[in-house]
């Protein structure tokens, strides 16, 4: 019997999406931007020590293999020739920093990820150095000084792994984001591997001027990065290399096929939900919650708490677009944190279930501060409270609390954003895993007060990375002209609560974070750590020493 013949489709874009939770594979038509097939696999986090979030680059590139392989297969299920796939794009966690021996390929030590917090001493001792009426790192990258950002977690594998410091001195060490440890593996690693970022990825290191788009010397030399281990800066739309992956058999059917689109996962994201205009804004809702706004060829910085970033650069001589982002660390990790550590669930799609039997929290608040406060309070002192608990309340309270938690979180920086704007967002564009949770979806837009609009295909974080590479110079087969652009359908939420509920539910929200601020107090809160006694109040000697005398007096029998 002669073999099924292959359809035949428009030319397809690849896209690797490699986030914070989990990795995906994912093929798009370039006429239709129709998604094709993908295949997924969750991502192990390591947590070491109190606040420290660890991931294995070698698991996370293995994830990619897998993925491609996968999609691949499912793809040959569904009569669809591969050989059709024109380009890829790469999608990633930000900030998330790995370095590695440029002569083995091998990691120098676990990648440490954007939620990490085991440089806030690193970051006190550097504010230190800032003076105070001239905040250079800010003016020069739109950032401030965080535990968040690439910078400091590269400084602190500097300062504490001896791996790390003898490939340095050697000329053996590289550094990168994920999107740069993906491509060098990815264009043949030790071999010939290519060593890039693009401008989205770069301006979230504290090491890249934002303004000329270049490495800066003078941020390089404040934290003591040798520039010989930073990646090459690229546009976000160009072919950095082809990939070489011949050991796996499957994935090796990609051979030859030019990686040419490279954007941090919420440019992508901005990028996918087709925010090219100036005051666009789209929010995703992933391991973190971001909003972004695009403000242009300009840069527009915030006296609100918000971030300026690179959106994206679409080519080497394409102008480039900056945009304003609010960052929120935990919002659907709050979902495997209640799977995974207090065990209310047992898969993330049950909270929207858990949710919906009781429709409320009963008073019950959840600031999900596991990494400190990121915008608008940048407050790494901050911790986890749930707060308003009665003997009444039970898991579904929670559940809901924790799904109001991103609500208000997103409610916080919408605010910080239109105050910065200046012109109010008449709706929010909304993306991300956590968007098929409807529950959640119909509570953004009652907190907010403005309608909730999501995209029947959620994967614009992915389509965005398939775009850029598409449309790069040489592969030409995705047409980013606004006329060219395939619409979009799209679903509705639009506020069912009066005005002055969602005020009221707004304000005590606000009333619960005041009270998880300043919580550590030192940089380690371990029992048995002497630098805890540097913050308590004299009063507590006094008290305490009159305590232990009397009681001692007492033992000894002394009147």
């Amino acid at each position: 019997m002669a073999a099924p013949k292959k359809a035949v489709l428009g030319p397809l874009v690849g896209a690797v999406d490699q986030g914070t939770s989990s990795t995906r594979f994912l093929v798009f038509n370039s006429k239709t931007a129709e998604l094709l097939s993908h295949h997924q696999v969750e991502i192990k986090q390591e947590f070491p020590k109190e606040g420290w979030v660890e991931q294995d680059p070698k698991e996370i590139l293995q994830s990619v293999y897998e993925c491609i392989e996968k999609t691949c297969e499912k793809l040959g299920q569904l009569n669809i020739d591969i050989s059709n796939i024109k380009a890829i794009g790469v999608s990633n966690q930000r900030e998330t920093t790995v370095v590695w021996d440029k002569l083995t390929g091998e990691p120098l030590y676990n990648a440490i990820v954007w939620l990490d917090l085991r440089t806030q001493s690193t970051v006190e001792n550097l504010s230190k150095r800032i003076p105070g009426n001239n905040n250079f790192v800010k003016s020069k990258t739109g950032l401030p000084l965080s535990t968040y950002f690439s910078a400091v977690k590269l400084r602190w594998l500097l300062d504490n792994v001896e791996k790390v410091q003898k490939a340095v001195r050697e000329d053996r060490a590289l550094f990168g984001t994920i999107d740069s440890w993906l491509i060098w593996s990815l264009t043949g690693g030790a071999n010939g591997g290519v060593h890039c970022t693009d401008v989205t990825n770069a301006s979230r290191t504290m090491l890249f001027n934002i303004h000329s788009l270049e490495w800066d010397k003078d941020l390089c030399k404040f934290f003591g990065i040798p520039k010989k281990i930073l990646p090459n800066v690229r546009s976000s739309s160009e072919i950095y290399g082809l990939m070489k992956i011949s050991h796996s058999l499957k994935a090796g059917a990609l051979e030859g096929v030019p990686i040419s689109g490279c954007l941090g996962d919420q440019s992508a994201a901005l990028v996918g939900q087709m925010c090219f205009r100036d005051g666009q804004a789209k929010n995703t809702y992933g391991t973190g919650c971001f909003l972004l706004c695009n403000t242009g060829p300009k840069c527009v910085f915030s006296d609100h708490g918000l971030l300026t970033t690179v959106a994206y650069k679409l080519g080497r001589d394409k102008p480039v677009y900056y945009a304003l982002e609010g960052s929120v660390a935990i919002a659907g990790a709050v979902t495997r944190w209640l799977r995974d550590n207090l065990g209310i669930i047992k898969s993330s799609e049950e909270i929207e279930k858990l949710a919906k039997e009781v429709g409320t929290s009963y008073g019950c608040y959840f600031v999900p501060a596991f990494s400190g406060l990121y915008a608008p309070y940048w407050d790494p002192s901050a911790r986890g409270i749930i707060c308003g608990l009665t003997q009444f309340t039970n898991k579904c309270h929670i559940a809901f609390a924790a799904l109001e938690a991103v609500c208000f979180q997103t409610r916080e920086i919408l605010d910080a954003m239109n105050r910065d704007c200046g012109i109010p967002l008449s709706h929010l564009q909304v993306d991300g895993g956590m968007t098929s949770n409807k529950i959640l979806m119909q509570l953004q837009a009652d907190i907010l007060y403005i309608p909730v609009v999501k995209p029947s295909m959620p994967e614009t974080t992915a389509l965005g990375a398939a775009m850029a590479a598409g449309a790069a110079e040489g592969v030409g087969v995705w047409s980013l002209e606004p006329e060219d652009l395939s619409a979009v359908t799209m679903e509705r939420f639009e506020p069912q609560i009066n005005a002055e509920e969602s005020e009221i539910r707004y304000s005590t929200w606000k009333k619960a974070v005041m009270k998880s601020m300043g919580w550590v107090t030192t940089q380690s809160s371990e029992s048995g750590d002497p630098s805890i006694f540097c913050s308590l109040p004299l009063g507590f000697f006094i008290v305490s020493s009159m305590v232990m005398l009397i009681g001692a007096r007492y033992i000894s029998g002394i009147p």
